[in-house]
């Protein structure tokens, strides 16, 4: 993929989820041409999605410790009879 064309640039910023305002500053920075500074506000984002994938890790933990918990309940029941 091409990385001079914007518009390569601008469906990769939206797939990965970037606002209508990030993705102004970004071109805006890529304009004045200093790479550090998009790399950061890139990172930036970055760590902003990987915060909300831990979130939902951590969500799908809870509910996995529950289907485990209820798991081990049915088989109890079932010693049982």
């Amino acid at each position: 993929m091409d990385l001079k064309n914007e518009k390569n640039i601008l469906q990769i910023l939206k797939d990965a989820d970037c606002s209508d305002e990030f993705i102004e500053e970004f071109l805006k920075l890529r304009e004045q041409g200093d790479k550090r500074i998009l790399m950061q506000l890139l990172y930036k984002h970055k760590s902003g999605l990987l915060d909300c994938l831990h979130a939902s890790q951590k969500k799908i933990d809870c509910l996995d410790y529950l289907i485990f918990q209820i798991n081990q309940d049915i088989n109890q029941e079932k010693m049982r009879v």
